[in-house]
């Protein structure tokens, strides 16, 4: 199934609510999910089958992502926002949020699955092909070009995805030319 298959009569409808944007329609959720692995199912913490009965909530980069791509359409109080008008929402709600949208673009462009990593102390989990399906290779910190790193931060997080099995990514953000450097980390044994 292609993007353009998400939604067969045009683009999905979710809303705005808070920290978060709502696909309430089940057919729509469904095809959103399942076609990337966008968001997650309310209540549903590991969906096995292709016919869930639950909303799906998406972050707000998520959202963004997915309006970008012409492929749903966000409503806050019944009005549609554009593009422009969600990233503003997401600069006055989400910590690092440009940061943290042109990591997600830039992966899942590059056809990475892209997915929330606060669990294992990072800000994303990258997949080759989707959870259920692999294990995520890489865990992700993002970091805003010139910003300082933290070596106790580098050290926890690069400890905690050890011990899972994954390699610590470090994503460097240059937000005025939505450019992104990644350095791979990995645990030296002398």
């Amino acid at each position: 199934m292609g993007e353009k298959d998400l939604k067969p009569n045009g683009q999905c409808e979710s809303f705005l609510l808070g920290n978060r944007v709502v696909v309430f329609d089940y057919e729509c959720a469904n095809k959103i999910y399942w076609n990337g692995y966008y968001g997650t199912f309310l209540g549903v913490p590991k969906p096995r089958t292709k016919d869930v009965k639950a909303p799906l909530e998406l972050s707000i980069v998520e959202a963004a992502y997915l309006v970008d791509r012409e492929l749903i359409e966000v409503k806050e109080a019944q009005r549609r926002l554009s593009l422009d008008e969600l990233i503003e929402v997401g600069k006055a709600r989400v910590n690092r949020f440009i940061a943290l949208y042109n990591v997600y673009k830039d992966l899942r462009r590059r056809g990475f699955i892209v997915r929330r990593g606060l669990k294992f102390g990072c800000d994303y989990l990258v997949y080759r092909h989707g959870p259920g399906i692999d294990h995520a290779p890489f865990g992700v910190l993002i970091y805003v070009e010139g910003e300082e790193i933290d070596p106790i931060e580098l050290v926890r997080a690069g400890r905690l995805l050890h011990s899972v099995r994954k390699k610590l990514v470090l994503a460097i953000s240059d937000s005025s030319k939505e450019r992104v450097r990644y350095v791979l980390l990995d645990w030296w044994k002398p």
